[in-house]
């Protein structure tokens, strides 16, 4: 049952359950905001936590998906993709983009589907948590489920 699951997380487990992904969300007893948060919250490497990271380019939103161990380099991925810019994205714009806060937004449940990058280094880890549309839900998966459900692309962000 999804109704102990704030709304934001039911629409996320929603696009699980529409992908075939069985995953459940789990609710954390404190905030898991940042990644070294969430892994310490599940006893996982920080690596093995799928960032959602939503930035600006080219007049639209990117969403990154990075492994916790990682800083994306803008820079360097705005050159990979043929971008003129990467830019983080205000909170207003994530939110907009989302309909998720900074902090615990989700690789799915968006108003609409967003371009979407995937680090090629969460495929070392054969379980990743993502966070489930709130800073306090989080739910597992794999990295092929994650390519599968963001329809993303693979990519170096580093």
């Amino acid at each position: 049952m999804t109704a102990h699951l704030p709304a934001r997380s039911r629409l996320v487990h929603d696009s699980l359950r529409a992908t075939g992904i069985q995953g459940e969300i789990v609710v954390l007893p404190d905030a898991a905001s940042t990644a070294v948060l969430a892994a310490e919250a599940l006893g996982v490497e920080v690596g093995a936590i799928a960032n959602s990271l939503v930035f600006w380019s080219d007049g639209e939103p990117l969403l990154v998906m990075t492994s916790g161990a990682h800083r994306v380099d803008t820079r360097a991925l705005a050159a990979r993709l043929g971008r003129a810019t990467i830019t983080r994205a205000t909170p207003e714009q994530v939110r907009d983009a989302t309909g998720q806060a900074i902090g615990g937004v989700a690789p799915t449940g968006h108003p609409s589907p967003l371009t979407t990058i995937v680090d090629e280094d969460l495929a070392a880890f054969p379980e990743i948590w993502a966070a489930g549309g709130t800073p306090h839900t989080v739910f597992p998966l794999t990295y092929d489920e994650l390519v599968r459900l963001t329809g993303g692309t693979v990519a170096t962000v580093v």
